[in-house]
C-alpha cells in the first residue's frame, strides 16, 4: 500500500488596515514557504481609530467588507495588532482550540491562548517558552521602491539646500501627547539641531492631528517644505525621502519609521513625545515598584486577565545604546553604527515552523 499523502497545512494571514504591520506578517509567510491564504479585515467606523475591549469576538468588524471567516478553519493563523488578534482568538474558539495562533506583538489579554508571541524591544514581555523576544521589529525595507521613488522626486526636491533634514511626524498614542504646543517645540528643536545652511522637509502621517499640521505649517521657515498626509492621496513622498534625506528627526511614537531609518543606517535623532498625565499610570508604576504587588500583576498577565504594557522608550534606548540614533537636544551629533541591525528573520521562521509542525 502506498503511504497516505498528508495535505499541506492550512495557514491564514489575518491582516488589518496597518500597512507596516501587515508587511511584517507577509514577510514571515514568504520565508515560511507554506501556502498561505490572506484574510483581510475591515473594521467598523467606530473601531478604525478606537480600541475595542480585547475579547475573542468579531463585533468590531465590518463583516460585509471583510474577507469571509468560515470553515474549514486553519491549522495556523499569523496575525498582528489588537483588532486582528481578537478575530484570531474567535476563530480559535470556533475550531475547538485546534487553530494555533502566532501573534506579532503583545497580547492585551488571554496570554495562554497564543501559541507564540514574537515581540520586539518596545513590548515589556516576560521570559517565557511561548515568547520570542527580538530587538527591532521585522520591518523589511523595500530598497527598490525607495530608489524608484527617489528618482521620481529628485528634481522636485533639487532646490532644497543640503544637507537635507527630514522631519517625520507621527501622532498621539497613549501615553504620549502631540498637540500644537508640542509641534512648535518639535519644530524649534529640529531647526536648532540642523546644520547651518541645510534644508528642511517636514512630512506628517495619517495619525497626525490637524492642529499639529497647522502649527507646523505656521512655523515653517522660508524655503522649507511641508507635506501633510491626506487619506487616499497617491502623491506621498515618504519613500523618496528615505532615499534622498541626509539626516532624520522622527517623533518617538512611530516604531515603523524609527526602525526603517535605523535599518538604512542614516543619521537619526529621536524626539520623545511628552507623556500625558495619568493617575492610573502613576499608581501602576508605584505598585510595580513593590515586589509582592509586581509579582501579583505579573501573575494576572500570565493568567490572561491583564495585558502587557508597551514602553516605546525601550526602543529609543536600544537605538541609542547601539549607536543608531541620538535624542533631539543631545549635544552629540546623530551617529550611525558601523553594522546594520541584526535581521532575526531566521529565528522567527524557525519558531513559527515549530508551532505549525506541532499542530499538523
Amino acid at each position: 500500500m502506498s503511504e497516505a499523502v498528508i495535505p499541506p497545512a492550512r495557514v491564514w494571514l489575518l491582516l488589518g488596515d496597518k500597512v507596516g504591520d501587515n508587511r511584517q506578517v507577509e514577510r514571515i509567510a514568504e520565508a515560511l514557504g507554506e501556502p498561505c491564504e490572506v484574510r483581510r479585515l475591515v473594521f467598523r467606523e467606530r473601531w478604525k481609530q478606537g480600541k475595542p475591549l480585547f475579547v475573542p469576538a468579531l463585533f468590531h468588524l465590518d463583516r460585509e467588507a471583510s474577507d469571509r471567516l468560515e470553515p474549514p478553519w486553519p491549522e495556523l493563523i499569523l496575525t498582528i495588532g489588537r483588532r486582528p488578534a481578537m478575530a484570531a482568538l474567535w476563530i480559535r474558539r470556533q475550531s475547538g482550540g485546534r487553530t494555533r495562533v502566532v501573534l506579532f506583538g503583545r497580547p492585551k489579554r488571554f496570554f495562554g491562548d497564543f501559541d507564540l508571541m514574537v515581540t520586539p524591544a518596545q513590548n515589556r514581555m516576560p521570559e517565557h517558552a511561548r515568547v520570542l523576544r527580538l530587538g527591532l521589529p521585522l520591518i523589511r525595507l523595500d530598497e527598490a521602491s525607495i530608489a524608484s521613488e527617489a528618482d521620481v522626486w529628485r528634481e522636485r526636491l533639487a532646490d532644497l539646500p543640503r544637507p537635507l533634514t527630514v522631519l517625520l511626524v507621527g501622532g498621539r498614542t497613549r501615553p504620549f501627547a502631540l498637540d500644537a504646543d508640542v509641534a512648535r517645540d518639535l519644530l524649534g528643536r529640529t531647526l536648532a539641531s540642523m546644520p547651518r545652511g541645510g534644508g528642511l522637509f517636514v512630512s506628517t502621517s495619517r495619525r497626525t492631528p490637524p492642529e499639529v499640521v497647522d502649527a507646523l505649517r505656521a512655523g515653517l521657515p522660508a524655503g522649507a517644505r511641508l507635506h501633510a498626509f491626506e487619506p487616499g492621496a497617491s502623491d506621498n513622498p515618504y519613500l523618496a525621502l528615505l532615499g534622498l534625506g541626509d539626516r532624520f528627526v522622527v517623533t518617538g511614537d512611530s516604531v515603523s519609521m524609527l526602525t526603517e531609518i535605523a535599518r538604512l543606517g542614516r543619521p537619526l535623532q529621536i524626539y520623545a513625545l511628552p507623556e500625558m498625565p495619568s493617575a492610573g499610570r502613576r499608581a501602576l508604576a508605584l505598585a510595580e515598584a513593590l515586589p509582592p504587588i509586581a509579582a501579583a500583576i505579573e501573575a494576572l498577565r500570565l493568567w490572561g486577565l491583564a495585558g502587557w504594557p508597551r514602553d516605546l522608550t525601550a526602543l529609543h534606548d536600544l537605538l541609542v545604546s547601539e549607536g543608531r540614533a541620538t535624542r533631539v537636544g543631545d549635544e552629540a551629533p546623530a551617529v550611525t553604527a558601523d553594522a546594520a541591525p541584526a535581521d532575526e528573520l531566521e529565528r522567527v521562521v524557525e519558531r513559527v515552523r515549530a508551532v505549525l509542525e506541532a499542530g499538523h
